[in-house]
């Protein structure tokens, strides 16, 4: 998937996943997809809470052995 910003949170645990995410998406476009890598498996519950919540779309979700890899897309404002 193509994405135009990427933010890697591997060894964080919550709730810094969700910040850096935050962080990424704030000097973003509208509709510009970011990419987040994570190894905590709770962030896999906190990005489709926090894209319900704020409004952002997740459009994919790959799981690898000890990873997961989101692809939200920013809101228009």
């Amino acid at each position: 998937m193509q994405f135009d910003k990427e933010v890697d949170a591997s060894g964080l645990n919550c709730p810094l996943p969700i910040l850096r995410c935050k962080k990424g998406l704030s000097d973003m476009a509208a509709q510009q997809v970011l990419k987040i890598i994570a190894t905590d498996p709770g962030s896999v519950k906190d990005f489709k809470a926090f894209c319900v919540q704020t409004g952002h779309e997740l459009l994919q979700l790959d799981e690898h052995e000890k990873s997961f890899t989101f692809y939200i897309k920013k809101r228009v404002s």
